[in-house]
C-alpha cells in the first residue's frame, strides 16, 4: 500500500478484515453503507435532512409557475425572430432543423448559441429552472481538468481522474480534456458543490458502476453519456479528501440521489442501466431533470423508495423538456410522497406505463405529449398512469392533474382529486398554464448530450 502511513495501513488492513469476516452475513443496507461505517454516515445524514427542510418549497405552485413563464417567454421571442427572418430562413425551418444554432427552450436560451461558452462555463449554473434552480454546482470554484480515463485506485485516486476530483472538498468544476470513455470500478461517490461539464468533448460513463450523490448539496451534471451501468461488488470507497469506508454491493443506477438536495442534471443521454436510469430517495429535494434523453430501460427512475420512508413528503422534483423514448417500459416517473411537475416532456414510447405512484405523491403534468405504444407492441398499455398498492377509493383523493397535455395513439391519463383545486387558489399558480404540447417536439429537439465543440457555438 504504497503511499500510505504505518497508521493508515494498519487502520486499512483492520477494515479489510472487518469486510471479509463479515461479508458472507451482511444485510442489504440502506445506501450501501457496511456497520463499520455507520456512525459516520449517520452524522451526514442528520445534516443532510436539514439541508433538506431549509430547501424544501411551502409554495411548489411558485416554482410551478416561474417555469411555465419563462418557457412562454421563450416562446414568444423565437416566433418574433421566425417573423423577421427572410423567407429563405422560415423555409428552413419550415422543414426542420437545417443546421444552424438553435436554442428552443428556456433553459438552452440562456446559454447556448454562443461562440465564447467555453470562456464563459459558469454561466450554466444561472440558467436552471424548476426545484432545482438552487443548484449552482461549482460556480465561482476552481475549474478541474480530468485528463486520465482510469480508475485504478478507489483509496488513493490519481490526479487527473474524475473520482479524484468529485472527492475534493473545494467546490470544483470539473471539464474534460478530450473526449474518453470511463468505466468506474465502484460507484463514484462526490462531495457537494460540483458541476461535471462534458461540454467540448464526448464524455461517456459505461460498462461499470456509476454515479452516487449521497448526502451532499449543489450539484450539476451536464453533457454526458451513460450506459450499460453495472452493480459495484463493494469494498473501501474513499468519498472525500478526510473519509474513506466500506461499502456494501451497489445497485446499478445511472445516477442515485440519496438524501440530497439541490441537483440539476441536464443534457444528460442515458441507457441500459442495471437497475434505475435515476433515482431519488432518503429525501431528496430540489432536483430537475431537463433536457435529457432516455431510451432502451425497463424501469426509468424511481423517486421514493419506500413506503416506510415518509421523509419524502418534502422531495420535490421538475421533469421538463426532456424525450422519453424509445424502447422504454415504464416508471417515468414512479413517485412516493412528494410533489412532481412534469412539464413539456416527449413521451414517445413506454410498454406498460409512463407515470406511476403510491403513498399520495402530488403529480402534475402539463404540456406533455403522450404517444401510446403501437397495438401490435402493448396493445394494452394506453393508459399514461398507474396507481400502485391502492384502492381506487384511496387514490381518488389524489392531486394527479393533467392540464393541456396531447394524447395520440388512444393515450389517457385518468386524473384524481379536486379537479377544480387550481382555478381555486389563482394566488399560487398566477393562471400561467404551460407551453401547448402542440409544441414539445421542439421544446425537446435537442434533449440529450450535444456534442459541444470549443470554438464554436453550442
Amino acid at each position: 500500500m504504497e503511499g500510505y502511513s504505518k497508521m493508515q495501513r494498519s487502520e486499512l488492513y483492520s477494515l479489510i478484515i472487518l469486510f471479509f469476516g463479515l461479508a458472507s452475513f451482511l444485510p442489504s443496507i440502506t445506501a450501501h453503507i457496511a456497520d463499520s461505517d455507520d456512525v459516520y454516515w449517520q452524522k451526514r445524514a442528520a445534516e443532510a435532512w436539514n439541508r433538506t427542510l431549509l430547501s424544501y418549497e411551502p409554495q411548489p405552485e411558485k416554482i410551478v409557475s416561474h417555469l411555465n413563464m419563462h418557457v412562454h417567454r421563450t416562446l414568444k421571442e423565437i416566433a418574433e425572430e421566425n417573423s423577421s427572418s427572410n423567407s429563405t430562413r422560415r423555409h428552413l425551418l419550415a422543414r426542420g432543423y437545417a443546421g444552424p444554432c438553435m436554442a428552443t427552450n428556456p433553459i438552452d436560451r440562456c446559454w447556448r448559441c454562443q461562440e465564447n461558452w467555453a470562456e464563459n462555463r459558469f454561466r450554466l449554473a444561472d440558467c436552471g429552472l424548476g426545484f432545482g434552480y438552487k443548484a449552482k454546482g461549482g460556480k465561482n470554484g476552481r475549474i478541474y481538468t480530468v485528463n486520465d480515463s482510469s480508475d485504478s485506485d478507489l483509496l488513493n485516486p490519481k490526479p487527473g481522474t474524475l473520482r479524484h476530483a468529485v472527492i475534493q472538498n473545494e467546490t470544483l468544476w470539473i471539464i474534460f480534456s478530450k473526449s474518453m470513455t470511463i468505466r468506474l470500478q465502484q460507484e463514484l461517490i462526490m462531495t457537494s458543490n460540483k458541476t461535471i461539464d462534458g461540454r467540448g468533448a464526448t464524455v461517456v460513463i459505461a460498462y461499470g458502476a456509476s454515479f452516487m450523490l449521497q448526502n451532499v448539496q449543489n450539484i450539476i451534471i451536464h453533457g454526458i453519456k451513460i450506459h450499460d451501468i453495472h452493480p459495484g461488488a463493494g469494498g473501501l470507497i474513499r468519498s472525500s479528501i478526510d473519509h474513506f469506508g466500506l461499502r456494501t454491493k451497489s445497485d446499478g443506477d445511472g445516477i442515485s440521489i440519496f438524501g440530497s438536495q439541490d441537483i440539476w442534471i441536464d443534457h444528460v443521454s442515458m441507457t441500459k442501466c442495471a437497475d434505475g436510469l435515476i433515482d431519488a430517495i432518503a429525501g431528496s429535494t430540489g432536483i430537475t431533470i431537463s433536457n435529457c434523453h432516455f431510451t432502451d430501460h425497463n424501469e426509468v427512475m424511481l423517486f421514493g423508495a419506500s413506503d416506510s420512508h415518509t421523509q419524502d413528503e418534502k422531495m420535490q422534483v421538475t421533469l421538463a423538456f426532456n424525450h422519453f423514448g424509445k424502447r422504454l417500459v415504464q416508471r417515468m416517473p414512479r413517485c412516493r410522497y412528494g410533489y412532481f411537475h412534469v412539464v413539456n416532456n416527449d413521451y414517445t414510447h413506454w410498454n406498460m406505463y409512463a407515470i406511476g405512484g403510491s403513498k399520495h405523491p402530488t403529480i402534475i403534468s402539463q404540456g406533455n405529449r403522450y404517444i401510446a405504444p403501437p397495438a401490435n407492441i402493448a396493445p394494452y398499455a394506453k393508459q399514461v398512469t398507474k396507481r400502485e398498492y391502492s384502492a381506487e377509493s384511496e387514490w381518488m383523493s389524489w392531486t394527479w392533474r393533467s392540464e393541456g397535455d396531447l394524447f395520440l395513439r388512444g393515450a389517457f391519463f385518468t386524473e384524481s382529486g379536486d379537479p377544480n383545486w387550481s382555478s381555486k387558489h389563482p394566488e399560487l399558480y398566477d393562471q400561467i398554464k404551460a407551453a401547448p404540447a402542440a409544441q414539445v417536439s421542439e421544446l425537446t429537439k435537442f434533449a440529450g448530450a450535444l456534442g459541444c465543440k470549443i470554438g464554436q457555438v453550442c
